[in-house]
């Protein structure tokens, strides 16, 4: 895996503090798709720590379509 460097710009106030950041679009992009990828995994680590009974995707379909009858 390749580690790419951001190109950020800092925006700042009076005094010279940071207050903000900009990206270009491709890096907050990549951002982006790099936390939903986070979020995925820590839904996973959750569920697995959660020692819910796991069950196929297809079962789970169907049981919520049969509850909403």
């Amino acid at each position: 895996m390749r580690m790419r460097i951001l190109s950020e710009q800092f925006i700042t106030d009076d005094k010279g503090n940071r207050s903000g950041v900009v990206f270009s679009i491709e890096d907050y992009e990549k951002i982006r798709q790099e936390l939903e990828e986070l979020e995925c995994i820590r839904a996973y680590d959750a569920a697995k720590a959660s020692g819910d009974e796991i069950i196929p995707l297809d079962q789970a379909i169907r049981e919520i379509e049969e509850a909403r009858k």
